[in-house]
């Protein structure tokens, strides 16, 4: 399995133009749209938002992420990395730095493989796409071997306490793990606060609070409203959690 993970929208043929390239190596193979509204040029939200997916993602499985807004920059390397047992392939901006952060065995290496034809501004397709691929079918390309500390990912926090990514509900996840908070925090957000709920129906309909979402972050809503708007909030927001006096 292939699965994919960009910022490139829902509309227009680059994700169409990613699953070709796929099949061009393996026909057979099963291509699964992960997600394609990750957060637009921005690889660091997008590394917090990717690494709460990987645990619904088989263990053999290649993962093609592309948030990529220095392409065509000869100082960003493209990159493949393996951690716990699944491959991931993309830009090395940050993107799977969340992923390594937590992996119990990471690898990593540069790609030096080069397709006949390279576009400056689409590496997804032209370099990105043919690696899964060539990987999914057991065919390693030309690579060389990368340390921890070519990578740099040992200075990433392991949570990111701003909003990373708003859906179409309008709720806003966090980078804050729900692991680590108690259901007694609240959330401030400027001059107003939300507590913990443990679902939807818990508040009244308007009402604000926040939740552990079901890929284990801290996430912001408002019953049947929407929470970006109520609490004017974007991605890349601060977000405060704190403990209340007794």
């Amino acid at each position: 399995m292939i699965l994919l993970f960009t910022d490139y929208g829902w509309q227009g043929a680059y994700v169409g133009q990613l699953k070709a390239a796929i099949h061009k190596i393996s026909a057979s193979v099963s291509v699964t749209d992960l997600q394609h509204d990750a957060p637009q040029f921005n690889p660091r939200a997008s590394a917090y938002l990717l690494a709460s997916l990987i645990d619904f993602i088989p263990f053999d499985a290649v993962v093609l992420a592309v948030v990529d807004p220095g392409v065509g920059n000869s100082a960003r390397r493209p990159l493949v990395m393996k951690a716990d047992g699944r491959w991931y392939v993309g830009p090395d901006n940050g993107l799977f730095n969340g992923i390594a952060k937590q992996a119990g065995q990471v690898e990593f290496w540069r790609i030096d493989w080069q397709p006949e034809k390279l576009t400056k501004t689409f590496h997804g397709r032209d370099l990105f796409a043919p690696v899964a691929a060539m990987l999914d079918i057991g065919k390693m390309p030309e690579l060389t071997h990368l340390s921890a500390e070519d990578i740099g990912f040992a200075n990433w926090p392991a949570e990111l306490a701003e909003a990373i990514y708003v859906d179409n509900f309008g709720n806003v996840m966090t980078g804050l793990k729900g692991a680590n908070v108690s259901t007694g925090m609240r959330i401030r957000l400027a001059d107003r606060d939300v507590g913990f709920a443990e679902t939807f129906s818990a508040v009244a309909e308007g009402e604000g609070f926040w939740y552990v979402n079901a890929n284990g972050l801290v996430e912001i809503a408002v019953n049947q409203g929407t929470a970006a708007l109520a609490y004017n909030l974007k991605i890349g927001d601060p977000v405060y959690m704190y403990q209340p006096e007794v």
